[in-house]
């Protein structure tokens, strides 16, 4: 392990160029589809085509008023917004399992942890009567209804983004089985929090992707559980200023704020996500499986608490390695990703603001 001294200015510095990243395929219906490629894409005499709607590049996103918000997009840099994608993916079965491929996050300019330190989205909307999703845009209709989330795991103190990576850079969640057919936009981000502190500040990596659900589901989403991209997140939306060196955010336990509305299905399942029971004095175990990840999490309470956390993976280039233990070393062929404690209020020292001189431990 090695311990990274820095000014918070520095830590910005560091850290700008280091959360960047899309969703480079999906696995829709059993079918792996190569999603839109930025760096290649463009290029080719006779574009390929793609089920997901086109980006400008592998950055972020952080004025939420922004058509950007919605699809991705680059209005400064003269990219409004994104387009619809030529094809989309059939059949998608209600009820199965959406798995999406991120590129290398971050691990390919990883200097420190706050890059790991993310929440992980998904919406969906579904086209009007009488219209193709090769050509509709929502605008700024609420029209989107939330199916996934994943933030942070305060029985393990553990982010969406430390168990993406642990699963080789995949995110999984369910289709709602309920879900009405027809064609669907679903939107999924990460969202960047090392900036947090400030608005804007989050950073927003949304990719839309193409669908058409299939089954007997009955249920169109509709109410007040719909949102609009723009509309959606604003300056005070929870979770996207929230200091992340704020010592009382740091402490063990503290939950975070993960944005947007509630879920529109409660049934509606992440491979990401991970859920845990807890008695007083007794012992309770929950495995929880999707996609490819086992977690198995076994938690005794008493006059102290301890926790207990193994999780394995199959698919994945990497094995999640408990906090503290070995990542690497000559020899070693274990797991080299390892678990997040989030350090205790005594560990850090900072201004009145929260904002770290010193700041994380990383392998």
């Amino acid at each position: 392990m090695k311990s990274i001294i820095a000014s918070i200015g520095a830590l910005a510095a560091a850290t700008q160029v280091a959360a960047h990243g899309y969703v480079s395929s999906a696995v829709i219906g059993g079918t792996t589809y190569t999603g839109y490629l930025p760096y290649s894409d463009p290029y080719y005499s006779t574009p390929p085509q793609r089920i997901i709607r086109a980006i400008p590049g592998n950055g972020p996103v952080t004025d939420m008023s922004l058509i950007d918000i919605q699809c991705n997009g680059w209005s400064e840099g003269g990219v409004i917004g994104s387009s619809p994608a030529p094809i989309y993916a059939t059949p998608a079965p209600a009820g199965s399992t959406v798995t999406l491929q991120w590129t290398d996050w971050p691990d390919t300019h990883i200097l420190n942890l706050t890059e790991r330190l993310q929440p992980i989205i998904t919406y969906m909307a579904k086209v009007p009567s009488g219209q193709s999703v090769t050509s509709w845009s929502p605008g700024t209709s609420a029209v989107w209804f939330k199916v996934a989330e994943a933030g942070l795991d305060t029985s393990t103190n553990t982010w969406a983004a430390i168990k993406l990576i642990a699963d080789g850079n995949k995110y999984s969640f369910t289709i709602p089985s309920t879900l009405a057919p027809g064609q669907y936009i679903i939107r999924h981000e990460i969202i960047a929090l090392h900036s947090s502190y400030t608005y804007p500040g989050a950073q927003s990596y949304p990719s839309c992707i193409q669908i058409e659900v299939t089954g007997s589901g009955t249920v169109t989403p509709s109410g007040s559980k719909l949102v609009a991209f723009p509309g959606a997140y604003s300056s005070t939306t929870a979770g996207l200023v929230w200091p992340l060196w704020n010592p009382n955010n740091l402490q063990s336990g503290v939950s975070y704020p993960i944005p947007g509305p509630a879920l529109y299905f409660s049934s509606s399942g992440s491979g990401n996500t991970t859920t845990t029971t807890t008695k007083t004095s007794s012992t309770t175990t929950t495995t929880s499986r999707a996609s490819s990840t086992t977690t198995t999490t076994t938690t005794r309470t008493s006059s102290t608490t301890t926790t207990t956390s193994k999780t394995s993976t199959t698919s994945g280039s990497s094995t999640l390695v408990a906090a503290y233990g070995q990542c690497g070393g000559q020899g070693w062929t274990g797991g080299t990703v390892q678990r997040l404690l989030l350090p205790m209020h005594s560990e850090l020292k900072g201004d009145a603001f929260g904002n770290p001189e010193k700041v994380i431990t990383d392998r």
